[in-house]
């Protein structure tokens, strides 16, 4: 019974959502009743279907890269205490400034013939904090006693590495993943509305296309495609943490 709660209470909002959209004669244009919106998403879906595996596939993309420069720079700083002092505030810096501040210095830089390098670039850039921060947390959270275990022996910083620190920061590296998954689906629609060109064709810019028509029953088809995207790609980020934590047990 647990397991059906959820899908209940979504069946008693929409229930309740229909029922007050037709007794109080709101607008379509307005608040168009579920009913509605399940039309919408009938007959736009080869269109909105093409449009989530665009923004789908740049947010991959974007997850991606900050990965490998977020991971990657926080290993490197992790082995020195100067460095880490040096490269934190920058990536606090950069994780305070609005994506919305910086998209069109980005835009410019990628050309405008190039409008998704942007968006991945952005997107990127908006998802790059907690998988920094997460990575580099983990690196410093190996067992002191273990430490200086490993100090008696006379291990090599690599020895230590991936014997100690990184089994330790792994943890933080997947809950880090996670929010960053979440946050390049984010950054990548509030890139595509930024830029404003069309030209990547993603669920933002449908949702552009939408509301200038007042066509509000289409714009929450695409909000529909987009939860679903998000809750995709968190099953996948899912699957992979899985799969790591099968591979190390």
């Amino acid at each position: 019974m647990s397991r059906l709660a959820p899908f209940l209470l979504v069946a008693l909002l929409l229930a309740g959502w229909e029922t007050a959209c037709r007794l109080l004669h709101v607008p379509v244009y307005l608040l168009p009743p579920p009913s509605a919106v399940a039309v919408a998403l009938v007959e736009r879906a080869p269109v909105l279907a093409g449009s989530a595996w665009v923004t789908f596939r740049m947010a991959l993309q974007a997850l991606l890269v900050a990965t490998l420069v977020g991971g990657g720079l926080a290993l490197v700083v992790s082995l020195s205490d100067p460095a880490e002092r040096a490269v934190r505030p920058l990536a606090v810096a950069l994780q305070v400034t609005p994506v919305v501040a910086i998209a069109p210095l980005v835009i410019i830089w990628a050309g405008l013939d190039h409008a998704d390098r942007a968006v991945i670039a952005l997107a990127a850039a908006v998802a790059f904090f907690p998988l920094f921060s997460g990575v580099l947390t983990g690196l410093k959270s190996a067992d002191p006693d273990l430490e200086r275990l490993f100090d008696l022996y006379g291990a090599s910083p690599l020895q230590r590495l991936v014997r100690l620190r990184l089994p330790s920061a792994l943890p933080f590296m997947l809950e880090g993943l996670r929010v960053a998954a979440g946050l390049a689906v984010i950054g990548a629609v509030v890139a595509e509305f930024v830029s404003g060109s069309g030209a990547t064709q993603g669920l933002a810019w449908r949702l552009l296309e939408a509301g200038n028509r007042l066509r509000t029953a289409e714009m929450l088809a695409a909000l529909v495609w987009l939860m679903v995207m998000g809750v995709a790609l968190h099953a996948l980020v899912g699957l992979v943490e899985r799969f790591v934590r099968r591979r190390l047990a």
